[in-house]
């Protein structure tokens, strides 16, 4: 299939697959009599990998390494735990982390009649002082 037809059954622009082919990503395809890319079933399957990792937070270096994990059959599957462990480790980081804006902005929100002058805004007040 063309890279046209690959991008129709997976949901990934044309754009995209070219940039995971330049980033070994996805494997540089055959090409055809014509010049064109030739993909197959493995390439819908990988870039179905890719497209479910990226939606779970994996960057495409992470991405990378589960790809080459993933090519290791019969090996122990702990470096897989280990990487989804450290990526809910870093998405937990950034919940507290928007948790705590979240937070913050509240405030500021609650305290802040919402008219006025605003010389007497406490949301900027807020944001002008150094220990905000």
């Amino acid at each position: 299939m063309q890279i046209g037809q690959l991008a129709r059954r997976t949901g990934v622009p044309i754009d995209t697959i070219r940039y995971y082919e330049n980033h070994d990503i996805l494997p540089a395809p055959s090409r055809q009599a014509s010049g064109y890319r030739a993909y197959d079933d493995d390439d819908i399957a990988r870039l179905n990998f890719v497209r479910r990792a990226k939606g779970l937070g994996f960057t495409l270096r992470e991405i990378r390494e589960l790809l080459e994990l993933s090519g290791r059959t019969g090996e122990d599957m702990a470096a897989v735990r280990a990487a989804a462990t450290v990526k809910l480790a870093d998405v937990d980081h950034k919940l507290e982390e928007l948790t705590r804006v979240r937070d913050g902005l509240r405030q500021l929100i609650a305290a802040c009649p919402g008219h006025g002058n605003l010389s007497a805004c406490p949301i900027l007040a807020a944001l002008s002082t150094e220990d905000a």
